[in-house]
């Protein structure tokens, strides 16, 4: 009866909201940025939803941008990414859960916090979470997973392993906080999945780097490119949405667009979509389809955080490669935004696309960020330092180097030490090189020696290994020092690995 109560009143509460604003009262008027934790906190209380979970959603799908009520690329409305197309009916859904409007859904941030919130529950009430299963985080892997309505259980996995990957890096943004923390991911029967983040995810057949995830044949036409059409253009895109939404929607019949590339923000990595040699719908022009290949970035125009280093890098990488490929000049006549496209009606990339950058990063010239970087792996001389009880292991290929380093989880203090030699104090980007694996730890614990204290990040490392993973920037002070450390002191389950990092100065 306390749960059916609890329901009730969270129910009562928003339709009496809803009431409110029918008259004319601003009972949840549009959030101010001080509002924030507070519409994230009273959405988690009435539903019943891990508040730090729900704002990892939040980030996830939007940066905590609501960008004014306007629908992304595939139809998701506010903070929250509540869809409405031909295969996703969770603004809908929301609105049936809350009572609310589906206006006040679209265009408040509050209602939509709330919105976001009651159909998380309906997924964790419908796989069976129970009262106590609520109260742990990694227990609504699943439900985050449903939550996306991605179209294949590999882009479900991808899509909630960016959630918790956000929990264990932590986040502060526009006054909402969540401080990074253990939590170990019981993925279910996503575990079974193909991990897109792997480096040995299916690779592409055109880029090698990037990972193959093939668009649905209704949303683009085969070709023979370049015996039918040259390829004498590069165009730029921005999502309007979220790296793994993007992927689900161009295997969406219902989309009927798609591009060649996909680019995710927070590490650069790439998902080839549609081959070179076939005709992706991404210019909105029948010529330029025929004649280029079309580059999506993860994030949104009016948005600039989404535009990374990473990304620049990565994308900027892909367009030199095409660009050698198939004699396309490496100037901003053979690079092109979408917006640039003739009778385009779209304004990507936006002012927020730093083009100085990118067309330095394609042509090989030089630009900061950064302007220092150093790598140390488990066998630098001087610069590594692990107790007795850390093993050495060349089990795993994806290892970086010779081997790496790994020992059981303790409630001790055991760090693995990287030491470096800091030029000067500033911000630093620190990425981390690990093999995964099924026995490897749910939330290895990752120190970096701030200048303001150490910080502790966690990395589930059963997951997206092989690769350097970014886990934050940092201010460090100038010296030779640790660095970073890989600890031991975890609730996490399984081997803890140290392998390699890499420090990169971004100012």
């Amino acid at each position: 009866m306390t749960l059916v109560r609890k329901r009730l009143t969270a129910l009562a509460t928003t339709m009496l909201a809803a009431l409110l604003i029918a008259a004319g009262q601003p009972a949840l008027a549009q959030a101010k940025e001080p509002a924030l934790p507070a519409a994230f906190a009273k959405a988690a209380a009435d539903h019943d939803v891990p508040r730090d979970l729900l704002v990892a959603v939040a980030y996830a799908e939007t940066r905590l941008d609501g960008h004014n009520g306007e629908p992304s690329a595939s139809g998701g409305y506010g903070m929250m990414h509540l869809v409405s197309n031909p295969t996703n009916h969770s603004l809908e859904k929301a609105a049936e859960l809350t009572g609310l409007p589906v206006e006040q859904l679209r265009n408040d941030d509050a209602a939509n916090i709330l919105g976001g919130a009651a159909v998380l529950r309906s997924h964790a009430d419908a796989l069976g979470l129970d009262e106590t299963a609520r109260k742990d985080v990694g227990r609504w892997y699943q439900s985050v997973a449903k939550y996306a309505n991605a179209s294949s259980p590999e882009l479900a996995r991808l899509y909630a392993d960016a959630v918790y990957e956000q929990l264990g890096l932590g986040l502060d943004i526009r006054g909402v906080q969540v401080k990074p923390q253990e939590v170990t991911a019981d993925r279910g029967e996503y575990a079974k999945a193909r991990d897109l983040n792997a480096r040995a995810a299916l690779a592409s057949p055109d880029y090698p780097p990037a990972a193959w995830v093939p668009a649905s044949t209704s949303n683009y036409r085969v070709s023979s490119r370049e015996t039918s059409y040259n390829i004498d253009r590069v165009v730029i895109h921005v999502t309007q949405g979220s790296y793994a939404g993007t992927i689900s929607w161009f295997q969406n019949p219902a989309a009927q667009v798609s591009a060649h590339y996909v680019v995710k923000s927070s590490n650069g990595a790439i998902t080839q979509m549609v081959r070179d040699k076939d005709v992706a719908w991404h210019a909105g022009n029948s010529t330029f389809n025929n004649r280029s290949i079309g580059i999506e970035h993860e994030g949104f125009v009016d948005n600039a955080s989404w535009f990374t280093d990473a990304m620049y890098r990565a994308s900027a990488a892909l367009t030199r490669y095409l660009c050698d490929k198939y004699g396309i000049p490496k100037t901003r006549t053979g690079i092109v935004g979408h917006s640039e496209v003739p009778g385009a009606t779209h304004t990507d990339p936006g002012r927020n696309w730093n083009w100085t950058t990118y067309m330095n990063y394609v042509t090989g010239g030089t630009t900061e960020p950064p302007t220092w970087s150093t790598t140390i792996d488990n066998t630098t001389a001087g610069q590594f330092t692990a107790s007795a009880n850390w093993g050495t292991s060349t089990y795993s290929t994806q290892r970086y180097g010779a081997d790496y380093r790994f020992a059981e989880p303790v409630e001790a203090s055991d760090p693995a030490w990287y030491s470096a030699a800091i030029p000067s104090t500033g911000s630093y980007r620190v990425e981390v090189w690990y093999p995964d694996d099924p026995g490897y730890n749910s939330s290895a614990p990752y120190i970096v020696a701030t200048s303001s204290g150490n910080q502790t990040v966690y990395v589930d490392q059963r997951a997206g290994g092989g690769a350097w993973r970014n886990i934050g920037t940092f201010t460090l002070n100038a010296g030779t020092y640790n660095v970073v450390g890989t600890s031991r002191w975890t609730g996490g389950t399984g081997l803890v690995i140290a392998d390699a990092v890499r420090i990169s100065r971004l100012s």
